[in-house]
């Protein structure tokens, strides 16, 4: 799965989870973005006393919120238009035990996983296109953020 690029690139979070989680969610979804996806992070940065920081990802990684009703939709949308998908079922924050995750996702039908949050990346266009009206995380009530 490594090896594929984008130009934009943005993480969807059910809107109503506590902070916490939903802080949790992005940042699953963010680690696994940098794994799958090739040059996301930019160049390092060189302070004045000379000490090196790894490199940051320069293009802006918007979390945006959804109701979680709409994030199967949502997802759907973004296979069919060839966007990139990373998702985080449910389960993910009900167990600490990886292989509990992937027994209960191997045994549940696509149209049957609830989700907590997804990252897209792709073309600027076809992500745009495929988060439509979504507001950023925190910026507006869940019922004014459902995708178009």
């Amino acid at each position: 799965m490594t090896g594929q690029t984008a130009e934009r690139c943005v993480i969807v979070v059910d809107a109503d989870l506590a902070p916490g989680l939903a802080a949790n969610a992005a940042a699953v979804l963010a680690v696994t973005l940098g794994a799958t996806v090739d040059g996301l992070a930019g160049p390092d940065l060189v302070d004045a006393d000379g000490e090196v920081h790894p490199g940051l990802f320069e293009k802006g990684l918007p979390v945006l919120g959804a109701e979680r009703d709409t994030l199967p939709e949502l997802r759907a949308r973004a296979v069919a238009a060839g966007v990139g998908v990373i998702d985080i079922p449910a389960v993910g924050q009900q167990t600490n035990d990886y292989d509990d995750v992937r027994a209960f996702v191997g045994r549940t039908a696509t149209a049957d996983l609830e989700y907590l949050g997804l990252a897209l990346h792709g073309s600027r266009r076809a992500v745009s296109r495929v988060t439509g009206t979504l507001r950023l995380l925190g910026r507006s009530s869940p019922s004014a953020s459902r995708a178009a």
